[in-house]
């Protein structure tokens, strides 16, 4: 949770570095004390004598919270001092015009002592506070950083055992079945790797598709492309939700998976594309390729690829389509606003 502005504020902060703190809190507690001078004098021009005081407190409240305590009693000296000795009267002196403003003139003192007092409470609770919800914070991101990392050490774990399972297999239906398990789950492995290398410096819960996608293409063209065939990707690093981007990686597991059996399973020559662009509300996931033209069709809408890339596209919020013809086949996955897809 990160600080609010206002909070934030702290006059030791606004000078340079090799400003001891204390010359700023001085500092600002004069300017907000000359900053009442001047909004006194343009009052006096309409409304003389009144309320000798009434700036005094505001002011002091204000030096107090974002300059600390040291501003504010600067601040309230100085200011408390002018209002008495140019606004009571008698002006320009520190003498009274009637006996009760002696009186008046140590109320009015003592109360701001009070709001110095209770607004450098508040402030020393605020930092408190903030200091406890940091903690608290850091704590929370170091737990999650811990889970995700046992996680995507277990779903590595899990992928090891399945490819040697299938080194082991006699039979070249098993061994396809077990790699294509093999390659789903390395895409929720790599989708947590992300969220351990990105969470520090991107919104919580966030992935960046370029580098998750990427990774997820760079190992299925290793493990399932030969030589003949050049893959192309232009990802943009647009920041994802973490069930999204789960989605989106399984369902381009599949396309490259159903691209590799059925388009350029002859072995023949060709070019693949990826591509994904737009915003995190709004993007576009598209995959090319010059092949055979029945990567999509090949596999039925019995089959299991199909099956899934559907249940990913929901799972995506998304809407997929599919196009097939002599010059290959093209896969996307498209989400649209909320309200586009409303109408």
């Amino acid at each position: 949770m990160p600080n609010h502005k206002l909070t934030a504020v702290d006059a030791a902060n606004f000078l340079p570095g090799n400003f001891p703190p204390l010359v700023a809190q001085v500092l600002f507690g004069l300017a907000l004390a000359l900053a009442m001078i001047g909004l006194r004098t343009l009052i006096d021009i309409v409304a003389p004598n009144a309320g000798p005081f009434a700036l005094v407190y505001p002011m002091v409240l204000i030096a107090t919270l974002f300059g600390r305590l040291l501003a504010g009693l600067i601040c309230l000296i100085v200011s408390f001092l002018w209002a008495w000795y140019v606004v009571l009267p008698f002006h320009g002196s520190f003498a009274f015009e009637v006996a009760s403003d002696q009186s008046r003139v140590l109320i009015n003192f003592l109360s701001s002592c009070v709001v110095v007092a209770l607004a450098e409470v508040f402030r020393a609770a605020v930092r408190v506070r903030e200091a406890e919800l940091h903690e608290s914070l850091e704590r929370r991101r170091w737990l999650m950083a811990e889970l995700q990392h046992r996680t995507k050490n277990n779903f590595a774990l899990v992928a090891s055992m399945i490819e040697l399972q299938k080194r082991r297999q006699n039979n070249p239906a098993a061994a396809a079945a077990l790699e294509d398990a093999a390659n789903r789950v390395f895409s929720f492995s790599r989708a947590y790797a992300q969220l351990a290398v990105d969470g520090a410096d991107r919104k919580e819960g966030a992935i960046d598709m370029a580098s998750y996608l990427e990774d997820v293409v760079d190992h299925l063209v290793h493990a399932s492309f030969d030589d003949n065939v050049k893959v192309e990707c232009r990802i943009a690093p647009i920041p994802l939700p973490r069930d999204q981007a789960v989605a989106i990686g399984l369902f381009l597991n599949e396309a490259l998976t159903n691209a590799a059996k059925y388009a350029f399973g002859d072995g023949r020559e060709g070019e693949l594309t990826i591509t994904l662009d737009g915003t995190a509300s709004d993007w576009r996931l598209d995959v090319r390729d010059n092949g055979a033209g029945d990567a999509a069709a090949s596999d039925s809408d019995g089959g299991l690829g199909r099956s899934l890339m559907r249940t990913f596209a929901q799972q995506a919020g998304a809407e997929q389509d599919i196009e097939v013809n002599e010059q290959g086949c093209r896969v996307t996955l498209t989400r649209l606003p909320l309200n586009t897809q409303r109408a």
